[in-house]
């Protein structure tokens, strides 16, 4: 009996991804948008890194088999790898050895056939020093992210998105577009807030709706199934 199924994207990412399927946060609203044309897999995994993505990616997408039905792949690291060395040295990777994982990840989407004009990079959103302090020292630690250093990791991420034609929604930058007060966007310094999920998704859907508007709509709607002989208007021969 031959399956019903359905193009897929996967998100891949860490807490702000894993998180985005929390009411009216980035993936789920991007789930809602895609019934009934595409499934929106949550691949994010909190407090990862791209030294651990890296390995991930092979076993979520094993073959070009595997890859046949992926409409589009998003890759959001950098949060925990822009961390400080001396205050969070689990979770930091330096930023020469985070543009080569992202290089990576590209590298291995292509070798299973999975094009760059199917790939988004998206970059780490921006720090707000103080409320993320806050954050820190409710669990016993100093600071151990700075906007800055954030910021050289955003750069990266969008420099090899250039390097290999692949999109790229620059958070870190367009959070910050022309002085903007960017707390807005961030629930506790660090992961986003309700308006900053809503940024995310509008700036990222314009882009996957390039990638996605042609999928057709899967099954008929209700009225244009014949209730007498349902089968032969769900399912007609080709």
């Amino acid at each position: 009996m031959e399956r019903i199924s359905w193009p897929l994207i996967l998100l891949f990412g860490d807490s702000i991804t894993q998180f985005s399927f929390e009411t009216n946060a980035w993936g789920a609203t991007l789930a809602n948008k895609l019934v009934r044309k595409c499934d929106v897999l949550n691949r994010g995994l909190s407090g990862y890194n791209t030294r651990w993505a890296k390995h991930i990616l092979p076993k979520l997408i094993p073959n070009s088999c595997h890859a046949e039905n992926i409409a589009a792949v998003t890759i959001f690291f950098g949060a925990n790898d822009s961390s400080l060395k001396e205050e969070n040295p689990q979770q930091h990777v330096p930023l020469e050895e985070y543009t080569e994982n992202l290089r990576s990840m590209i590298q291995y989407l292509m070798s299973v056939s999975i094009k760059q004009d199917k790939i988004v990079l998206i970059t780490p959103p921006p720090i707000h020093e103080p409320s993320w302090e806050k954050q820190c020292f409710t669990k016993g630690f100093k600071l151990n992210r700075l906007n800055s250093v954030t910021g050289s990791y955003a750069k990266a991420c969008a420099q090899v998105g250039h390097e290999y034609g692949v999109d790229v929604v620059d958070l870190w930058t367009l959070m910050q577009d022309g002085g903007s007060d960017y707390t807005l966007y961030l629930s506790d310094g660090l992961h986003l807030s309700d308006e900053g999920n809503q940024f995310l998704e509008s700036k990222l859907w314009p882009l996957l709706e390039k990638k996605l508007g042609a999928l057709p709509f899967i099954l008929p709607y209700w009225n244009d199934v014949d209730n007498n002989n349902p089968e032969s208007s769900l399912f007609p021969k080709e």
